[in-house]
């Protein structure tokens, strides 16, 4: 299997390849010269130089092509040879088998939500990249058929906390996205840019999308406020439709990184949203609905607060468009759902007692603005807020 090209990269761009080498040929020396320091001061030592493994994942429309490599040092350490360079053809051979379990052990792969196994007996002979003081493993996996998105667990040496596996996927020969894997962070998912990744994108942020519509109870409690009037059916629609535009320009801006105003005053606001809600209700009276309005000014605000959520989730880069759009569908699929049944059953209530969807009205209004308020001081005074 030909070397690929070595490019770490994550948020912070990426770290060329000749960079690397440089950085390993010059290592030894610094590790020599610090050597000769502490054996001077008498205070016994051990240097890891780089502690840092690579992952290549390439898809193909049948196959999916594996190779690993490692650093000397780890390897070494697992085979418990000393010293690393000592690490030739001959002494890797017998430690194939060795380092073909540890692969199995620590380095895991999920293709369209079901494991995929790469059995010890699929890895090649470890090869010694002597230039870049590491060792190479590949593999090959047949598909039975085209895979959608494909998810990488990988805690190579979990006793070493400073240790770093660089990821990089590579769709039909070209490298199209890369993670680093360390500490608390031991996944990174990639959706293959075909049919299949596709559909792998609606699949999984549809149904987030749902999932945090309703275990947010800000937003939830926003739009209860909005509905608890009542009114035509058309005015509703109207309401809803207002505060869904409203967030779905907020969250494509700040996802896109447009416009990404601090949590610390973006979650205090959506609190005083709550509140502002529940007081109109209660002002109102007779006079003009300005609930639409509301939606739609208070729904640009909300917007930032799903971006937050789906920033946390880590978007895909290549089907950002497609991650967008489905959590977005998710969304509306449970707001539509919590105000048919909200609506619904205030509809039945004035139906059957005026006065009583009346008291109904200012009661929930009451209790809107006291969550939001409640909301607001926990989110200033005990969160770091508004800072």
């Amino acid at each position: 299997m030909s070397e690929p090209h070595r490019s770490p990269c994550g948020q912070g761009g990426a770290i060329p390849l000749g960079w690397m080498q440089r950085y390993f040929h010059y290592g030894s020396r610094t590790l020599g010269a610090v050597f000769v320091l502490l054996m001077g001061a008498a205070t016994p030592a051990s240097a890891h130089p780089a502690p840092f493994s690579f992952v290549d994942v390439r898809i193909d429309a049948t196959t999916v092509d594996l190779e690993v490599v490692m650093h000397a040092f780890d390897v070494a350490y697992e085979l418990g040879v000393e010293p690393p360079e000592a690490l030739t053809p001959g002494v890797l051979g017998p430690g194939g088998s060795r380092l073909a379990a540890l692969l199995r052990e620590r380095l895991h792969f999920t293709l369209d939500g079901r494991p995929l196994v790469v059995d010890t007996t699929a890895w090649s002979a470890p090869v010694p990249l002597l230039e870049r003081q590491s060792v190479s493993l590949g593999a090959r996996v047949t598909l039975e058929r085209g895979a959608g998105a494909i998810e990488v667990k990988a805690e190579l040496f979990p006793y070493d906390p400073a240790h770093q596996t660089f990821i990089n996927f590579y769709d039909a020969g070209e490298l199209t996205s890369q993670a680093i894997l360390g500490g608390d962070d031991t996944s990174a998912e990639y959706f293959v840019g075909s049919r299949q990744g596709t559909l792998a994108v609606i699949q999984k942020f549809v149904p987030q999308g749902v999932y945090h519509i309703l275990i947010g109870p800000d937003h939830l409690l926003f739009l209860v406020g909005l509905l608890l009037l009542g009114g035509p059916i058309r005015r509703l629609l109207l309401v809803i439709t207002g505060f869904t535009v409203a967030h779905s320009v907020t969250l494509v801006l700040a996802v896109l990184g447009l416009v990404s105003p601090p949590g610390g005053v973006v979650e205090p606001i959506i609190a005083l949203s709550i509140v502002y809600v529940g007081a109109d209700n209660l002002l109102v009276r007779e006079g003009r609905d300005m609930r639409v309005w509301i939606a739609v000014v208070f729904g640009l605000i909300h917007g930032f607060g799903f971006a937050s959520v789906l920033r946390e989730m880590g978007l895909p880069s290549g089907a950002l468009g497609w991650s967008l759009f489905s959590f977005n569908i998710g969304v509306e699929i449970g707001q539509v759902a919590v105000a048919v049944v909200v609506a619904s059953a205030l509809m039945a209530l004035r139906r059957r007692s005026d006065l009583v969807g009346r008291r109904v009205a200012v009661i929930g209004s009451i209790a809107v603005m006291a969550a939001g308020a409640f909301w607001f001081i926990q989110r200033v005074f005990f969160s770091g807020g508004m800072a």
